[in-house]
């Protein structure tokens, strides 16, 4: 991996992509520790592998900006923003959560952050990212939003249904496909004949790109491009990002018999997108180890801390069972 020449940031820049990226990792790590103990509640669909793709994509938008997850959300959550502590409290189930401790992993959201939620319905947020950007182009706000969708969620009707919709009214939409090259637990090679998705936009009249999702650069160069034409009006943008997760499809169910052997002791050898992100930025001279270390030390304690609270909390009250079910207009 090399620094890209129209990806120019500086020191505080690259070191804020590392923190990024860095605590999506921990945070995951941890998770998956917490939910081997027993403690947590609920499904869980870790991103460790992918984080390039949250907080290159991420880093290119402003506070404003929507976006819309999926069932693997926690790295879009911590990229766009979210508060650490209190997604663990939502993890937990515990009260002072994202979601009042009612949501959990799955559907972790944050309007606040312009976080749509995560979707246990696979390409389930890729219509509500049209509704965002639909919303800010009827406003004049020059907003954006970003859909991310599984490779698996690409060969749903909203999906395509979504991209013809952005393609004709010219929404200030980017659509980001992770593909980590399974649809849970079958091969892309089978349910996309080993084909990318991004002739599929291209075939509506949207621009895409494929992208290598483990260089952070890469995809920080792709998001940047579409994230400008979108938000200069010239419509949506596809991204076809390329990175395979670390861990299997769901916590506790996937023995990840359909993965080859040491398939994933490759991967964390070969493409982890932290270790490459610290070798291009060292053999640049713009970051030293010592400056990574010290985020990864920093991060690791506000984990830890995030842990402690969540662990500490109390259940959601009884009497707020009922609450936030109907909404008035």
């Amino acid at each position: 991996m090399t620094i890209q020449p129209d990806v120019r940031l500086d020191r505080e820049q690259l070191i804020s992509a590392y923190r990024t990226m860095r605590t999506i990792r921990e945070f995951e790590e941890r998770v998956h520790q917490e939910f081997a103990g027993g403690d947590l509640p609920g499904a869980v669909h870790l991103y460790a592998g992918q984080e390039a793709i949250a907080a290159g994509v991420c880093d290119e938008l402003a506070d404003g900006d929507h976006i819309a997850s999926t069932h693997r959300g926690h790295g879009h959550a911590i990229a766009k923003g979210c508060d650490l502590t209190a997604m663990m409290l939502e993890i937990y189930g515990r009260d002072g959560g994202l979601c009042h401790g009612k949501g959990g992993s799955m559907h972790i959201a944050d309007f606040d952050r312009g976080m749509l939620g995560a979707n246990g319905v696979a390409a389930g947020g890729v219509p509500l990212a049209c509704g965002a950007a639909l919303s800010a182009k009827v406003r004049g706000t020059g907003g954006v939003a970003v859909a991310f969708v599984g490779v698996g969620g690409a060969n749903q009707g909203a999906f395509a249904e979504s991209l013809s919709l952005a393609a004709v009214w010219r929404l200030p939409c980017v659509f980001v496909v992770e593909d980590n090259g399974y649809a849970q637990a079958t091969g892309t090679r089978y349910h996309l004949n080993g084909l990318d998705v991004a002739p599929r936009a291209e075939a509506v009249g949207i621009p895409a790109a494929v992208v290598d999702g483990y260089d952070y650069f890469a995809v920080r160069a792709a998001a940047a491009r579409a994230v400008a034409r979108a938000r200069s009006g010239g419509g949506p943008t596809l991204l076809d990002c390329k990175a395979q997760r670390f861990f299997g499809h769901m916590e506790g169910w996937d023995q990840q018999a359909y993965r080859g052997a040491g398939e994933v002791d490759a991967l964390r050898a070969e493409h982890d997108c932290l270790s490459l992100f610290a070798g291009a930025v060292q053999a640049d001279g713009t970051l030293s180890r010592a400056d990574l270390d010290a985020v990864d030390t920093a991060v690791r304690a506000s984990v830890d801390e995030a842990v402690a609270t969540a662990t500490g909390a109390a259940d959601p009250d009884i009497g707020a069972l009922l609450s936030d079910v109907y909404v008035s207009y």
